[in-house]
C-alpha cells in the first residue's frame, strides 16, 4: 500500500501528464476550455500513466533478455529536458517504421556534438529536438546494434515513452536503471501502478 505522500507526488505526475496531453491536443485542434478542462479531468481520475509493451532482441542486453520482455512504459506525451534524461531507456517510433517501437538508451540530446570512431566521418552537432540513441548491448557491433549509429538521429517527438520496469521472466524481473532523476520521479508512479501479476499474465514466456 503507497503512503499518503506518495500518493501525492503520483498524483502531481499525473496531473502534468493531464495537463501536457490536453495542451498537446489543444494545439492539434481548436478546443473549447469546457472541451480542454474535460481531458484533464478525464486523463487525471481515469485510466493510467503507464502501459505494457513487449519487446524483443539482443540491443538493450543485458538490462533485457534477447528473448521476450514485458516492460512496463512510462507514458510522455511531450519529451522534453524536464521529463526525460541521458541515461534513460526510451520507447519510441522507429524511424524506417512507424507502426514499430524501438527501446534504446538516450545518449545525446541536442547541442551535443557527435564525434565518430571513423575518421572518415565528419564531426556534427545535433540540431533542435534531435536525440541520439544507442544500444546497450556491447558485444555488438555498430551495424548490427540497429539503433542512431545505423539510421542517425531521431526525433524527440518521435519519443512516447520511459521503459520504468521489466519482467524478463516471472521469476526475474525489477525496476530498469534510469537516469537519477527518471528514478526518482518514476518511483510514485511504479508504487501505485506496478502489477507484476498483470506483467506476468501478458508475458509472452
Amino acid at each position: 500500500m503507497a503512503s499518503i505522500s506518495t500518493w501525492v507526488r503520483y498524483m502531481a505526475h499525473k496531473f502534468e501528464y493531464s495537463l501536457t496531453l490536453s495542451l498537446k491536443s489543444h494545439g492539434r485542434k481548436k478546443l473549447s476550455n469546457q472541451e480542454l478542462f474535460h481531458i484533464v479531468f478525464k486523463n487525471l481520475f481515469y485510466g493510467k500513466i503507464t502501459f505494457l509493451h513487449s519487446d524483443k532482441g539482443p540491443e538493450m542486453s543485458p538490462t533485457m533478455t534477447p528473448h521476450d520482455n514485458t516492460l512496463l512504459i512510462r507514458k510522455i506525451p511531450m519529451a522534453d529536458s524536464k521529463i526525460v534524461f541521458i541515461g534513460d531507456a526510451v520507447l519510441f517510433k522507429d524511424p524506417n517504421d512507424s507502426d514499430k517501437y524501438l527501446v534504446r538508451r538516450l545518449a545525446a540530446v541536442e547541442g551535443f556534438e557527435m564525434v565518430s570512431g571513423d575518421e572518415k566521418d565528419e564531426p556534427f552537432v545535433l540540431q533542435k529536438d534531435q536525440c541520439w540513441v544507442i544500444a546497450e548491448n556491447q558485444d555488438l557491433k555498430a551495424k548490427e546494434a540497429y539503433d542512431s549509429r545505423t539510421f542517425g538521429p531521431v526525433s524527440t517527438a518521435d519519443i512516447v515513452g520511459r521503459a520504468i520496469y521489466c519482467l524478463r521472466t516471472a521469476v526475474d524481473h525489477g525496476p530498469v536503471r534510469n537516469s537519477v532523476l527518471a528514478m526518482v520521479q518514476d518511483s510514485s508512479i511504479l508504487a501505485v501502478e506496478l502489477d507484476v501479476d498483470e506483467m506476468a499474465k501478458n508475458h509472452k514466456a
